[in-house]
């Protein structure tokens, strides 16, 4: 009997172009992979064209609009294949309510079409990609195009929907006064600075950098009071971009060793959950979801790179006169690594994402907004069981920190000794913390993270739900509400 065929290499499975297949062969990595990165550098290397030679001095909008859209569909059809399709079905679905809904319900329809769509393509991918086999397929762009589609649909609302007085300030500057064209649209949602990798943008910002009024109106919005901004050099993105590729380079270099060495199903074997010991567990744990960082790192800083490559993500000049170009970033690396509160932590992962879930859910339900706000980014990240496990726990963890937080931090202040011995403290409790609630969303499946919590003995759900039972949140005078969403929360109403 003739031996079965061996099984085809990991690395060969992709949905869309296989003319890298050898690279991926030669580099021991997932061909999805290696298209995904191929795609951003060509991505890079565009950018920087774009901004020298179809500068908007040079190009008209058109031009440039255009010439970002036909360059994002293609990366796209070369990334995932015919399933880029799903891409292309939203955009002109959701395009069709624009232009016909009426603006008093546009942002409802749209909202469900698009996070309708969007779970349906999550949920097929359970039977299709069984947890994930590949890491880079189509759902990822489906999910960013998702947070674009309904951004615009809120913020043409906000404009044309109702009134300015019942808007927040932030809501107001975004407000959209005029629906966009058809190629204001799609370059909006398909350019190829973020069509891959995101991150979420403002439909205004981006309409303004595309026609050469970004740097300028940055400066204006940062520092209107100063008479002569207008004479200004126009600010060179390079020392930024430079700066994030060496972040690129080192995450890309961590995530080859240290991923590598460390992978999350570790967390699945036997050793791990039955013979290790608790303390060997809790350290293990700490350093493998240490270990599944990187690439998130690597991804989200290169797609902030690529954006300031093309001369988009100026934020304006801080206080030292110095510019600064992270509009666009998703992360902020350093205070994620060194944060000493739950709270801290997450305002600084993923941001673009926070500042969607703010700007479509958290200022405009009438109730229980923290839930809801919880609720959908679950929703949006997919539909498996390890999504969930982290959402529950997570909210478990923040009531109970902030219980902590209110009634003993003010305990810590009275001496510089006390409050870096309650940072200290505090900083290796977060990390704990969110290494043991953020295990089952890298999981992903139900079995495995039921497996872990068991091994943990469940100590922080227990742990957390003693503190909510018996240290509740009590309100003090020495500490101060984070300004947020207050206006627009309380006047939610019409929405």
């Amino acid at each position: 009997m003739a031996p079965e065929p061996p099984p085809p290499r990991a690395s060969y499975r992709t949905t869309g172009s296989t003319c890298l297949h050898p690279l991926s062969e030669l580099l021991g990595i997932p061909l999805d992979q290696v298209n995904f990165v191929a795609c951003q550098l060509f991505a890079l290397l565009a950018a920087l064209w774009f901004r020298l030679y179809l500068h908007p001095a040079k190009s008209s909008p058109a031009v440039r609009h255009a010439f970002a859209t036909i360059l994002g569909t293609y990366f796209v059809i070369f990334c995932f294949g015919w399933y880029s399709v799903h891409l292309f079905v939203l955009v002109l679905m959701c395009y069709g309510i624009l232009v016909t809904a009426s603006v008093s319900s546009i942002h409802r329809y749209t909202f469900f079409v698009a996070m309708g769509y969007l779970t349906i393509c999550h949920i097929s991918r359970i039977y299709i990609f069984h947890y994930g086999v590949l890491t880079t397929d189509f759902s990822g762009p489906l999910m960013i195009i998702t947070q674009k589609i309904t951004t615009l649909a809120f913020q043409v609302h906000d404009g044309l929907g109702r009134r300015a007085e019942d808007l927040s300030a932030e809501q107001h500057r975004l407000a959209i006064k005029v629906k966009p064209s058809f190629l204001e649209y799609l370059s909006y949602l398909l350019n190829f600075m973020s069509v891959i990798a995101g991150p979420c943008n403002h439909f205004k910002d981006y309409v303004a950098f595309i026609e050469g009024r970004h740097t300028h109106m940055k400066l204006l919005e940062v520092n209107g009071k100063h008479k002569d901004f207008h004479s200004l050099p126009e600010p060179s993105p390079t020392g930024a971009v430079m700066h994030k590729l060496c972040v690129t380079l080192v995450s890309l270099l961590l995530f080859l060793t240290l991923t590598k060495t460390f992978p999350v199903t570790c967390l699945a074997e036997d050793w791990f959950l039955q013979k290790a010991d608790f303390p060997t567990r809790l350290c293990y744990l700490y350093v493998v979801m240490q270990a599944s960082k990187p690439k998130y790192y690597f991804a989200w800083t290169l797609a902030d790179a690529v954006n300031n490559a093309a001369g988009f993500g100026f934020s304006g000049v801080d206080k030292d006169g110095r510019c600064c170009w992270d509009l666009l970033s998703n992360l902020n690396i350093w205070k994620i690594e060194t944060a000493t509160s739950f709270k801290m932590y997450l305002e600084n992962w993923n941001i673009q994402t926070a500042a969607w879930l703010k700007c479509v859910c958290y200022e405009r339900v009438p109730w229980c907004p923290t839930v809801l706000t919880f609720v959908l980014s679950a929703l949006w990240h997919g539909v498996y069981p390890g999504y969930y496990f982290t959402f529950l726990t997570g909210v478990l963890v923040t009531l109970a920190a902030r219980a902590v937080r209110n009634n003993c931090r003010h305990h810590f202040l009275s001496s510089k000794a006390l409050k870096c011995a309650y940072d200290l403290v505090t900083w290796a409790v977060t990390q704990l913390a969110v290494s043991y609630t953020v295990a089952p969303f890298v999981m992903l499946a139900a079995e495995p993270a039921l497996s872990l919590y068991r091994s943990m003995y469940f100590y922080l759900h227990i742990i957390s739900l003693l503190i909510i039972l018996f240290l509740p949140i009590k309100p003090q005078a020495h500490l101060q509400r984070q300004p947020q969403t207050t206006n627009s929360v309380n006047k939610k109403k019409t929405d």
